[in-house]
């Protein structure tokens, strides 16, 4: 007898699938492994994920990101989700409708791809949205989801995304 639960698919989605999303995506592999399928996309992805989101991955992490790459949400047309998770205001507006009835929420993060300045300050930058990233993981890992019905599972969700905002000025150089 199978007695393993079968594990939440979350899908989560920016537009260019360089920076954010790659780094949810690899990030919540980590968190909860047994409990979520964790895919990402973008609306116009780039053509690979951006150096910097992977060296976070690979050296503050430790992850194995050689699987990485940037994707279209097109790849992923007529997958049912449990979870869609948008962490860019574009990808919010343009989001697709999905199949199912899947939890949707936005958990708005600072683009670090568009930080101008130093190597240092940029990698400083993509270090902070990574942690914010990784604090709102663990809060949806910790969620009681057999508690929870299918509302305030969704409540509890979207409110993560509301918890912590982090403000980082893309247009200025940034300071290490």
């Amino acid at each position: 007898m199978n007695t393993t639960k079968p594990k939440f698919k979350l899908l989560f989605l920016c537009t260019g699938n360089s920076a954010r999303s790659i780094l949810a995506e690899f990030l919540l592999r980590k968190i909860a492994p047994l409990k979520f399928e964790v895919f990402s996309a973008g609306a116009s992805p780039k053509p690979a994920p951006h150096p910097q989101a992977l060296a976070v991955l690979r050296d503050q992490y430790k992850l194995d990101v050689t699987s990485a790459r940037s994707k279209s949400w097109n790849e992923f047309e007529g997958i049912e989700f449990d979870f869609v998770i948008t962490l860019c205001d574009n990808a919010k507006e343009t989001c697709p409708v999905w199949p199912g009835q899947p939890i949707l929420a936005h958990w708005p993060s600072p683009d670090p791809a568009e930080v101008k300045g130093t190597d240092e300050a940029k990698a400083k930058v993509f270090w902070q949205v990574a942690q914010q990233i990784q604090r709102r993981l663990e809060l949806l890992a910790s969620l009681p989801f057999e508690k929870l019905d299918a509302l305030k599972l969704a409540a509890a969700t979207k409110e993560i995304g509301q918890r912590e905002r982090l403000t980082i000025n893309t247009s200025t150089t940034a300071q290490p």
